[in-house]
């Protein structure tokens, strides 16, 4: 049982809002977004290749281990945001935007 506080009501943990909610899947099917838009070369620049190999870990950028899609997503997305405005990926946005309230 939660604990309570000074006014008996329970405090729940934070992260209870996480059930149910698949912010993994919903963090690999934005990774797919991000991936159709790098397949076309006048979308890819210094930074994807760098969030490419980034998200390989040590196999691509010979650092680390790979980050999982969440927090790679996370960590930029601004840049993801940005990506999906310049080429008005709408489907993408709101994926994006479910994912940061729901997990980020």
């Amino acid at each position: 049982m939660p604990h309570t506080n000074d006014t008996t009501r329970p405090v729940t943990d934070r992260y209870i809002t996480f059930v149910d909610i698949d912010c993994d899947g919903n963090a690999r099917r934005i990774m797919e977004h991000i991936e159709r838009h790098l397949e076309i070369p006048e979308r890819n620049n210094v930074f994807w290749q760098y969030f490419t190999k980034k998200r390989q870990g040590g196999a691509g950028s010979g650092s680390g281990p790979a980050p999982d899609d969440l927090f790679l997503i996370h960590s930029n997305i601004n840049q993801v945001r940005e990506l999906f405005e310049t080429w008005e990926d709408e489907e993408a946005l709101e994926l994006l935007m479910q994912l940061e309230e729901e997990c980020c």
